[in-house]
């Protein structure tokens, strides 16, 4: 008799987005700005943040929310920007979020990996699983 999988705890996106506009990801403000509106956009609850430029140009941050996090690193020089977007329950829609936040960084293109962790057979031995893709975006 096979096991029963029961539902994931979390899902866990992890985006490269290539391409974005350098003048938006090198400006702490814009980016932190970006991300917590995407943590509001997929229905989260922010409960702190943090941004900071990571010399020489780049910007690191945490949108900590009740149903997990969001944190990004950006490369201005190379027009790159990666999010981990991780959160868990049934109330935050995170691809709406991740829709919005790549967009809103001018990314071209994105490559996407979400990780469904948590999972578990009955048996309280948790693992994952995952599906990657790369869409363009916006028509840029």
């Amino acid at each position: 008799m096979a096991k029963k999988i029961h539902k994931a705890i979390g899902h866990h996106y992890i985006v490269e987005a290539s391409g974005c506009d350098p003048k938006i990801i090198s400006s702490v403000e814009k980016v932190q700005q970006i991300l917590v509106k995407a943590a509001e956009i997929a229905g989260a609850q922010v409960w702190s943040v943090s941004f900071s430029r990571f010399p020489p140009h780049g910007v690191s941050g945490v949108v900590v929310i009740s149903e997990s996090h969001i944190s990004s690193h950006t490369w201005p020089e190379f027009g790159y920007g990666a999010i981990d977007f991780y959160t868990c329950g049934d109330n935050v829609d995170p691809e709406k979020g991740l829709d919005y936040a790549v967009e809103a960084l001018g990314a071209s293109t994105v490559h996407i990996t979400e990780i469904t962790r948590g999972l578990e057979e009955g048996d309280r031995e948790f693992y994952h699983s995952f599906v990657t893709w790369e869409e363009d975006v916006g028509g840029n």
